[in-house]
């Protein structure tokens, strides 16, 4: 009962801060291993449990009218074939060069946005363009793969990206990377459930904590705006950072 308590506490917290920033990784992995899970099972698990949770916050987000309908159906397809082909894919690079690459991306995407004051403070998205659309399809497709086999920042480098590509906010960046997260993370799900890598004695339960924390973040999220996601992003990217370098280490 009392793992059951810790794992309720600790999912909650983890998607009601996934769903404002991305980053709930950095929390739901680790109570995952502490409650005393294989890392495989643990991953299995805990992709599960995060599918639920993120189509919670994305189910809020959508319901607000933040998500751009037309750009998700472009970009959703390559999300589900970049997800699939990251999974089943055989990596010939190392985990270590691996943590230290994204380490040094998501540093680059955290001090950028550090010192850029107006990034994401203004929605400047004006309409598709043939352009910016081939640059979403790339960006879905190569973090759709990212996600499919490594994950940690994914959520983090999509709202960076398509305030960049696009001109959102914050805000509207937030609530379209929930549907593209969610579309990787549920295609991840259905393969880690072939392969038996799932303890669903524990995540049921998980996944209701997430369901929870998602709708209440996102909800939190909308009402206070883009003022509130980007202290909370810069803070999950250092964290996610830091994380990757002490594997490495």
């Amino acid at each position: 009962m009392l793992i059951i308590i810790f794992l309720c506490f600790g999912g909650f917290l983890a998607a009601f801060i996934d769903s404002i920033a991305g980053g709930g990784g950095l929390i739901s992995m680790p109570v995952l291993l502490m409650s005393g899970l294989s890392p495989h099972l643990a991953l299995g698990t805990n992709k599960f449990a995060g599918a639920f949770g993120c189509f919670s916050s994305a189910y809020r987000y959508k319901k607000s009218g933040k998500t751009n309908n037309e750009l998700l159906k472009k970009l959703i397809p390559f999300t589900i074939l970049g997800c699939i082909l990251g999974v089943k894919c055989v990596l010939s690079i190392s985990d270590t060069i691996l943590n230290i690459l994204v380490f040094i991306m998501i540093l680059a995407v955290a001090i950028y946005t550090y010192f850029k004051k107006d990034l994401g403070s203004e929605n400047t998205f004006e309409s598709l363009t043939s352009k910016n659309i081939k640059l979403g399809i790339i960006m879905a497709f190569s973090l759709g793969f990212y996600d499919g086999f490594f994950g940690p920042g994914t959520g983090t480098f999509l709202v960076f990206a398509l305030i960049k590509i696009y001109g959102f906010d914050f805000l509207h960046a937030s609530a379209n990377t929930k549907i593209l997260n969610f579309t990787s993370n549920f295609t991840a799900l259905i393969l880690f459930m072939f392969n038996g890598q799932i303890l669903y004695n524990i995540a049921i339960f998980y996944a209701i904590s997430m369901v929870i924390g998602g709708y209440v973040g996102a909800k939190v999220a909308i009402k206070k705006g883009s003022t509130l996601i980007k202290p909370i992003f810069l803070v999950m990217a250092i964290g996610v950072a830091i994380k990757l370098i002490y594997q490495s280490v």
